[in-house]
């Protein structure tokens, strides 16, 4: 499966990009700043998309981008979609960017993933895509596209309306997409140590091992 932050938005009457239809002379009002509605707050979406049965999960969180909230979306994505459609499985897959919540450099990442691994029974193989090259990794173009031609031109005007217009998301192809709101507190400046690094099984890669690598379960 493929795993990706996507662009923390503006939740409120901020402008989106993209053009749709609309009555001549009748425009959707928006802001004319980008200044962050102290009310409504940002929206991060995090996406786990399984590549073979093209479906994905979206979480919408409302509160900050971390390493913790990315591996809990991947968390409810198997426990919810995942193990259900593959409860034979013992080993799982994730194809995610370099950098970001769940960049190749951050302990927290590998310290949750270590945790879920365990929790889950399952060895957790995690390949990084270069710097440079996200746009390679599928969930880009095969999920998160469509979604942001979902919501072309539309204002996000609240995490509901963000949540309804992702999960409206799909393509003749068969792409369907879970979403769901994360209220749960993220917060930033967690610091791993080295002891608590060395506990979880990682095993380098020959190939990369800083990019490619197994976290065992046990």
């Amino acid at each position: 499966m493929s795993a990706r932050q996507s662009s923390t938005l503006l939740v409120g009457q901020f402008k989106n990009g993209g053009k749709e239809w609309r009555p001549m002379s009748d425009p959707v009002q928006v802001k004319v700043h980008d200044f962050v509605d102290p009310e409504l707050g940002r929206a991060s979406p995090y996406g786990v998309y399984d590549i073979g049965a093209d479906q994905g999960w979206v979480s919408v969180g409302t509160d900050h981008d971390t390493a913790a909230f990315a591996v809990q979306t991947i968390r409810r994505w198997w426990y919810a979609m995942g193990k259900p459609r593959y409860p034979k499985a013992r080993e799982l897959t994730i194809t995610a960017d370099g950098g970001g919540s769940n960049g190749h450099r951050v302990r927290l990442w590998k310290l949750e993933l270590g945790r879920f691994a365990q929790e889950a029974g399952l060895n957790i193989r995690v390949c990084h895509f270069p710097p440079g090259t996200s746009k390679w990794n599928k969930i880009e173009h095969r999920m998160f596209s469509f979604i942001t031609m979902n919501w072309r031109a539309q204002p996000l005007v609240s995490h509901e309306v963000i949540v309804n217009l992702i999960a409206g998301t799909k393509t003749k192809s068969g792409l369907t997409v879970h979403a769901e709101l994360d209220t749960n507190s993220y917060p930033k400046g967690v610091v791993v140590t080295d002891a608590e690094l060395a506990n979880v099984r990682i095993e380098a890669d020959k190939f990369h091992g800083d990019w490619n690598y197994r976290i065992r379960s046990g």
